[in-house]
């Protein structure tokens, strides 16, 4: 078993603003505190929560790492008190809060989860922020059911290719916005029934069209802006609409009739500040119910590239352009040749 050494090497942020403040550091390993568990990391997803960071625009909550990256996966290096689910040596991955850009990152046990058989680390690394995201907004919070329909924006990104398999695995009739051909033609490929390019449609009108003037019972959406009102035209009677980030901005004037006059629901959340508690309950699921559709080969994580840890800023580059289709993830070290690979 690797000794753990007293320094690492981290990304940090020399200040906000453009991916040019993304800089390695030499900084302290840290240690598990109760309950906590040391993992050496092997990769870490790249999401969108860490670019509002480095813009100065999505500051940690109190108590959390002031270092990027949410998602990890790795093996277990060390244990604290009390900690009991793991041992030393597991290959795990996990929901942190901040510091995944890093050689080692201390986590909550309740938010460390098993890899499902037959995913490689990169792979594992790209799953807890989409998935955690994904599973509590669609069908805790959304009850989404067999048979209904759902629509998620921004199909090729990390939620977006989350959604449309999972919704798909479930029973659902999915339609998914992209902004090109190529990025619909990717969207079906997942599973998606119909994939809407926003750029040369009216997805309201789109939407009415395809379900045969019924509408969408559950809608994701990450957009906002001229958004928020689309969706109220496109939601069916007694849907629900989840908001999970305002790409394009969250003040708008809007009229909230079909609000009452469809029933509708219009909620949203946030991951990063919620507990500890909440976060293992979402895992536990997460293990219990999607994890058999991962090692069947139902759903699987679209990776579009990977990065070294030290060209994180290149990886952001890459996500701002939004030119991928899928996770970007950096690969912070190689694992031990005698368990587990990339």
């Amino acid at each position: 078993m690797n000794a753990i050494p007293h320094s690492m090497t981290a990304i940090h942020f020399e200040g906000s603003g453009g991916p040019e403040v993304l800089v390695p550091l030499t900084t302290d390993v840290p240690e598990p505190t109760e309950g906590e568990v040391l993992i050496r990391v092997s990769a870490a997803g790249i999401n969108r929560p860490d670019v509002l960071q480095r813009l100065g625009l999505y500051p940690p909550p109190s108590g959390h790492s002031p270092l990027p990256g949410l998602e990890v996966a790795g093996e277990i290096a060390a244990t604290g008190a009390s900690s009991m689910r793991f041992k030393v040596g597991d290959q795990v991955m996990a929901l942190v809060n901040g510091g995944g850009y890093a050689e080692y990152v201390s986590v909550d046990e309740r938010s460390v989860l098993s890899i499902p058989k037959g995913l490689s680390l990169i792979e594992a690394a790209a799953i807890p922020e989409t998935y955690f995201t994904v599973w509590h907004n669609v069908f805790e919070r959304g009850q989404l059911k067999d048979g209904e329909w759902f629509l998620v924006h921004g199909g090729t990104s990390g939620i977006g290719t989350t959604a449309v398999q999972l919704a798909k695995a479930f029973g659902a009739q999915v339609i998914a916005t992209a902004g090109s051909k190529e990025k619909c033609d990717a969207v079906l490929s997942l599973g998606a029934d119909y994939a809407i390019n926003y750029r040369e449609a009216d997805f309201a009108r789109e939407v009415k069209a395809v379900t045969g003037g019924h509408g969408v019972d559950v809608i994701l959406d990450m957009v906002g802006g001229d958004y928020i009102a689309q969706n109220l035209k496109c939601a069916a009677t007694d849907g629900r609409i989840i908001q999970i980030a305002f790409l394009q901005g969250s003040k708008v004037e809007i009229n909230l009739m079909p609000v009452m006059l469809k029933r509708l629901t219009f909620t949203g959340s946030t991951l990063r500040t919620r507990t500890a508690e909440f976060k293992g309950a979402v895992a536990r699921a997460l293990e219990t119910k999607v994890w058999p559709l991962i090692e069947a080969g139902t759903i699987r994580p679209v990776i579009f590239e990977t990065f070294d840890l030290q060209d994180a800023s290149d990886a952001h580059r890459l996500m701002e352009s939004s030119a991928h289709i899928g996770k970007i993830v950096l690969k912070v070290r190689q694992p031990d040749p005698n368990g587990g690979s990339f």
